[in-house]
C-alpha cells in the first residue's frame, strides 16, 4: 500500500509522469492555428460590432478556413477513438458555434469576459453548501443577484459620470 500512495498521490511522481507524456505535433499545430485569430482579435476588442465583423471577415476568416481543412485532413489520418480524434470531432461538430464570431461582431472568440463574470458565483458556491435548506439556497441566490446588480449599476454610473454613457 505505501508504494501505491508514494506513486499515485505523490506530487513529484505526478509531475514526472506528466512530463513523460509526449505532446502530439498535430495538437500543437492546431493550437498554433487557433492562436492566429485570437492574436488578430485582441486589437479589435472594444470596437463596434460592425467594425469587429469586418475585421474578422477580412483577417480571421482565412485562418479559420485553413484550420478546418487542416483538422479534417489530420482527423482522417488518426485512429478512430484516439483522444485527438475525439477532440477534433468535438470542435468539427460545433463548427458553426465556433465560427459565429466571424458573422456576428458582438461575439468574441475568447470567453474571458464570461469567465470573469462567473468567477464570483464559482467562488461563492461552496458557501451555499451550508444553507441547510431550499429556502436558505434561494436566499443565497437572491443575495448574489442583488450583489451582482449593485456591481453592474455602480459600473454604469461610473461610465455615465465619465461621460461615456
Amino acid at each position: 500500500m505505501p508504494a501505491l500512495v508514494a506513486t499515485r498521490f505523490n506530487p513529484d511522481f505526478k509531475a514526472k509522469y506528466q512530463a513523460m507524456i509526449p505532446l502530439s505535433p498535430i495538437a500543437i499545430e492546431i493550437v498554433r492555428r487557433i492562436d492566429a485569430p485570437l492574436d488578430l482579435e485582441r486589437p479589435i476588442n472594444g470596437k463596434t460590432p460592425d467594425e469587429r465583423r469586418a475585421v474578422c471577415q477580412m483577417l480571421s476568416k482565412p485562418f479559420v478556413e485553413e484550420l478546418q481543412l487542416y483538422m479534417r485532413e489530420q482527423r482522417a489520418k488518426l485512429a478512430r477513438g484516439h483522444d485527438l480524434d475525439k477532440a477534433i470531432d468535438y470542435i468539427i461538430k460545433r463548427w458553426d458555434t465556433f465560427t459565429l464570431f466571424l458573422d456576428d461582431g458582438r461575439v468574441c472568440l475568447s470567453n474571458n469576459t464570461a469567465e470573469r463574470a462567473l468567477r464570483g458565483i464559482a467562488l461563492g458556491r461552496k458557501s451555499w453548501m451550508f444553507c441547510d435548506s431550499d429556502r436558505g439556497g434561494h436566499l443565497s441566490a437572491l443575495s448574489l443577484c442583488v450583489a451582482i446588480r449593485a456591481r453592474l449599476t455602480a459600473r454604469s454610473r461610473v461610465n455615465c459620470v465619465d461621460g461615456s454613457c
